[in-house]
């Protein structure tokens, strides 16, 4: 699948600027080797160092646009200007770890995305093949189908047999360049089973089986991880916000704690407590069984 740049590196501005951190990309590149391989995946036609280039220049364009907000922000709430700098250079480098974490991310998505479909589209290619329609017209209907990514990944399969390519070697190549295990899984398994003879009809019953039994399996553990995430989220998100106000309100009076301070203490808990419930949410979606569908 081929995926583009993410929003922030697809803008001009940052397109552009890029070039003049081809150097720090450069003296960093060995140490993010495995985006490289992400990259690939992904099929983002950029190399290693470009998207290193693309990511630093975000970062420091996200640092002088969140210092040109910070710093007239704090003179107004009357703040050191200095923790301006620190709050723009935290939050930019947040930023930057985002974009490298992108290719990840959506590589995971994409992952997601074709495995809820999976199961649904072996069962139509299953119902197809006892009414008696050949595999490669079984693919051309799926490809029809709204499967998501399955439905073009079938099109690409479909595209490669019209061209002169055996039906075999098309699903290989299909299988080969995915990121999805189970997807993978599923057409080694019709591909050997085309190979050694066998009925297709069987491979994919079997396909199919295994496929349900891995779903209840990750329901099941999805089940079991949902209560330690509830009650992290209360210690974390409910529990501790009310300890530390608490404890804030009482050393503000035992300790002589500047306005200042204690505003910036205040404004970090505010600010800490939004990103931890952002990144909650993040977690309980990417918990999610993925064979699991809409």
């Amino acid at each position: 699948m081929v995926e583009t740049l993410p929003p922030l590196l697809n803008l001009p501005f940052i397109k552009g600027p890029s070039k003049f951190f081809k150097g720090i990309a450069e003296f960093f590149a060995p140490s993010f080797l495995y985006l490289d391989i992400e990259l690939k995946q992904l099929g983002i036609r950029h190399d290693l160092r470009e998207y290193l280039a693309l990511c630093f220049t975000a970062m420091f364009t996200a640092f002088l646009f969140l210092l040109a907000v910070f710093i007239p922000l704090f003179i107004l709430l009357q703040f050191p200007v200095l923790f301006a700098f620190i709050f723009a250079l935290v939050f930019s480098f947040f930023i930057f770890i985002q974009q490298i974490m992108y290719p990840k991310l959506a590589i995971g998505r994409q992952q997601r995305e074709m495995e809820k479909d999976l199961l649904p589209a072996l069962r139509m290619i299953l119902i197809q093949l006892n009414a008696g329609v050949s595999l490669f017209d079984a693919f051309v209907a799926i490809s029809n189908e709204d499967y998501g990514i399955i439905s073009k990944e079938a099109k690409q399969i479909v595209k490669k047999i019209h061209s002169g390519q055996p039906a075999v070697e098309a699903l290989e190549t299909s299988a080969t360049n995915n990121s999805s295990l189970h997807y993978r899984r599923a057409l080694w398994q019709l591909v050997n089973g085309m190979k050694s003879g066998s009925s297709t009809t069987v491979v994919l019953k079997e396909i199919i089986e295994s496929l349900s039994k891995e779903q209840l399996i990750q329901i099941e553990s999805y089940g079991s991880q949902l209560n330690p995430l509830a009650m992290f989220y209360m210690l974390i998100a409910v529990i501790l916000p009310s300890l530390g106000m608490t404890l804030i309100i009482i050393l503000s009076s035992l300790i002589n704690i500047g306005p200042d301070l204690l505003k910036l203490i205040l404004f970090g808990m505010i600010v800490g407590l939004m990103l931890f419930q952002i990144l909650f949410l993040g977690l309980i979606k990417t918990r999610r069984p993925s064979l699991l569908e809409d």
